[in-house]
């Protein structure tokens, strides 16, 4: 379900889209990135980080780019990018979730009246 653009993707999946959305990153740095947007109530695993990494890839969401870092060991980091497709499901949770936001508080100004 989560590669259709019209349904609600997991938080995660969305945190980790976000990430990647600020341009070519690789994985550690999008581990980091995660906890930082999320206030540090989401924390990844390397085994789910990569896990969903591996999914948004098969999804074509994302994809490596050519650019790669040496690390300290001299291994080379993958970088990631956002695809067409993936930019546009990520436009489209953000447009769901906006949504939600502005119903939340239209509700919330009802009950206080």
């Amino acid at each position: 379900m989560e590669s259709d653009a019209h349904h609600p993707i997991s938080e995660t999946t969305f945190l980790i889209l976000l990430s990647i959305s600020a341009g070519p990153t690789h994985g550690y740095a999008v581990m980091k990135d995660v906890c930082d947007l999320s206030q540090e109530q989401v924390i990844l695993s390397t085994g789910t980080l990569y896990g969903a990494l591996k999914r948004l890839l098969d999804f074509g969401w994302i994809k490596r780019t050519e650019e790669s870092e040496p690390t300290t060991d001299q291994r080379e980091r993958k970088s990631y990018v956002l695809t067409s497709q993936g930019k546009r499901v990520l436009e489209a949770e953000v447009n769901r979730l906006g949504h939600l936001v502005t119903l939340a508080r239209q509700r919330a100004s009802q009950e206080q009246a």
